[in-house]
């Protein structure tokens, strides 16, 4: 030990035995492998005990989509299942867009995930829902805008898939870094009703299916370097459609707010927590889509409303505030477009 710290070696902060590998991005600490490994599922089980994320007996679907995101919540779900005896049923849930290049590809690691972890899953496509891939859609719309669909598409398509395997909870791998980034997004989009609930660590338990995020406060720097110690096989190429997304700014901000000051993320987080709405603030009011059935605030949901769109020529009808003539009888089937009675938003009863 003492010709280690000679040779300038430091020791781990937390068992004072092994060298210190790892230096924490969340708190700069100078640790072990292992009891970064250890720390980080602790903290992981503290967020699931602490905020009662689930029951013993629930079924509970993953969102995996083969990112190191989704990758690490399946392996340590797994694992804190099996050692703290949670008593949940663990599914996989991917949802394939329909990106040649990138999904088929990501896809083959969470088949993978599947053997590895050995946990059942199921597959939702856009085109089985929808009746549209996202290259059908690229191709119409062009690159911008399209993060918009596939944004909107995958949350409710995940809806779907839970829905079919009759889950009691959906969980995703959401980290601090995304919450901190929504939150900001959010304050320039001005949008109210986001924002007071984005930093939530559960969603929907006024819907059909709860979505929980019990990787709220886990820094992206660390799940990266979870699953690059413990070489789990994940998926690491960006969407190719992604580049220009306005959430990409966001991001590249938190980022240099991290390099200056690392707590930045979770404070960004706790201010969110403890924004209040005024109570003469107009809310929208919760509703259900009259086409398909799916939680909406408007007399059709944006799912079905961009699907009209695009299946009747008019793929910007829905993007802003440009709704259109949404629901209405007239102009049903345009030029070189397709009827709108032909793919319905999902096939799955709510």
């Amino acid at each position: 030990m003492e010709g280690e710290r000679k040779r300038g070696a430091r020791v781990c902060c937390v068992c004072n035995k092994a060298r210190a590998s790892v230096k924490r991005p969340k708190t700069l600490e100078h640790i072990c492998r292992e009891c970064f490994y250890d720390a980080f599922e602790a903290e992981i089980h503290r967020v699931i005990v602490e905020n009662q994320l689930f029951r013993p007996g629930e079924r509970v679907a993953i969102g995996a989509s083969g990112g190191k995101d989704s990758t690490v919540l399946a392996y340590v779900l797994s694992k804190l299942n099996r050692l703290h005896n949670y008593g949940l049923h663990l599914f996989l849930l991917s949802v394939d867009e329909g990106i040649t290049g990138y999904r088929d590809d990501s896809l083959q690691t969470v088949h993978r995930n599947q053997i590895q972890y050995g946990l059942p899953l199921t597959v939702v496509s856009y085109k089985d829902l929808y009746g549209w891939t996202m290259d059908q859609i690229v191709s119409l719309i062009g690159f911008k805008n399209n993060c918009t669909f596939c944004g909107v598409f995958r949350r409710q398509a995940l809806d779907r898939g839970a829905a079919l395997l009759k889950v009691d909870k959906l969980v995703t791998g959401h980290n601090a870094d995304d919450i901190a980034e929504t939150v900001l997004l959010n304050l320039v989009r001005g949008d109210v009703a986001r924002l007071s609930r984005c930093t939530s660590i559960t969603t929907g338990e006024d819907g059909p299916i709860p979505r929980c995020k019990p990787f709220k406060y886990a820094y992206e720097k660390e799940i990266v370097m979870y699953a690059y110690f413990k070489r789990l096989d994940y998926f690491s190429t960006e969407c190719i459609y992604s580049p220009n997304a306005y959430r990409g700014f966001a991001r590249e901000f938190i980022k240099d707010l991290e390099r200056i000051r690392p707590r930045a993320i979770l404070d960004i987080i706790k201010s969110g927590e403890n924004f209040r709405i005024s109570t003469t603030t107009k809310m929208p009011e919760q509703g259900t889509c009259e086409r398909c059935g799916y939680i909406s605030s408007q007399k059709w949901c944006k799912a079905c409303v961009l699907l009209d769109g695009l299946n009747r020529g008019l793929p910007k009808l829905g993007i802003g505030r440009s709704r259109g003539s949404v629901g209405s009888d007239n102009g049903n089937e345009s030029k070189g477009g397709k009827s709108i009675q032909t793919k319905q938003c999902g096939t799955l009863d709510f």
